[in-house]
């Protein structure tokens, strides 16, 4: 199975901007220097979107692990918090840090804690970006009357 996704710039990287783009249609956005670089923009950039499919993959993985452990998670949220800073005369990704909570009836939280663990693991997402420091603040959320527990791995 491939994936497809386009980029076309026009202009130089100070004045300039381009779209990003997917085969399925699902996504058509544009993207800038200054959406990389400050806050409050329109725009999108490689970072968001990474820290998207990110959270979309760890998310999806940790469904598939619960659901074969014999667990029916009500709700999963994640959030991908993508570090994008100066090293030196470049730019890295220098670190991502996924907040999951996670509503599963009938499960401990030793049992949550090693599947979110796994799903951190071995999601493709996270394989493919192993040279990237990921870490994970897992969060088992019970019913009102039960307190969340969170629980955080590097």
């Amino acid at each position: 199975m491939i994936r497809k996704a386009e980029a076309k710039w026009s202009g130089n990287l100070i004045r300039g901007s381009g779209r990003l783009t997917v085969g399925s249609g699902a996504l058509d956005v544009p993207y800038s220097l200054r959406s990389r670089l400050e806050d409050g923009q329109s725009a999108t950039n490689p970072e968001e979107l990474l820290g998207a499919a990110h959270a979309g993959c760890f998310t999806m993985a940790l469904t598939s692990l619960l659901s074969a452990a014999g667990f029916a998670p009500t709700s999963i949220h994640t959030v991908a918090n993508v570090t994008f800073e100066k090293v030196g005369d470049t730019f890295s990704i220098a670190l991502i840090a996924l907040d999951t909570s996670a509503q599963v009836p009938d499960i401990d939280d030793a049992t949550f804690q090693r599947c979110a663990a796994d799903a951190k693991r071995n999601c493709p997402v996270s394989k493919a970006l192993a040279a990237t420091a990921i870490s994970l603040n897992a969060t088992l959320a019970r019913g009102v009357d039960e307190e969340a527990r969170p629980h955080t791995t590097a």
